[in-house]
């Protein structure tokens, strides 16, 4: 029903930048909170960035003040641009999108397959 697909993950050294891109295709009546997550190896998965529907932004502190997410509602898209990265960046970064199906029903979520995000030092 919905697909989200992300690309924009390499290997970049430390101090330098990436820019993820996730886009939602599929049928569904509207697109709410999208976000970033993201899992090192051997932790617990956790949020990176969130933004409304309306724009609104959240960070982890861990990434405030180096990553930036936007989201263009024409292209169901949501980005996030990382600038200074360091190595404890190094993760497998998720898109995911609390979608509606259909008018009235509720939110579920949706996850993209995970893009490979590697600092090096």
């Amino acid at each position: 029903q919905v697909r989200l697909v992300e690309s924009g993950g390499g290997l970049v050294q430390a101090g330098g930048s990436l820019r993820l891109s996730c886009a939602a295709s599929g049928i569904y009546f509207k697109i709410n909170a999208m976000g970033w997550y993201r899992q090192a190896p051997g932790k617990q998965r956790e949020l990176v960035a969130g933004i409304t529907k309306g724009g609104s932004a959240s960070y982890a502190d861990s990434v405030k003040g180096r990553f930036t997410i936007s989201r263009d509602n024409a292209k169901n898209t949501v980005y996030l641009q990382m600038n200074s990265l360091k190595p404890e960046d190094t993760a497998v970064y998720y898109c995911n999108a609390r979608v509606v199906l259909k008018y009235g029903s509720l939110e579920s979520d949706y996850w993209g397959q995970g893009t490979q995000v590697t600092v090096s030092s």
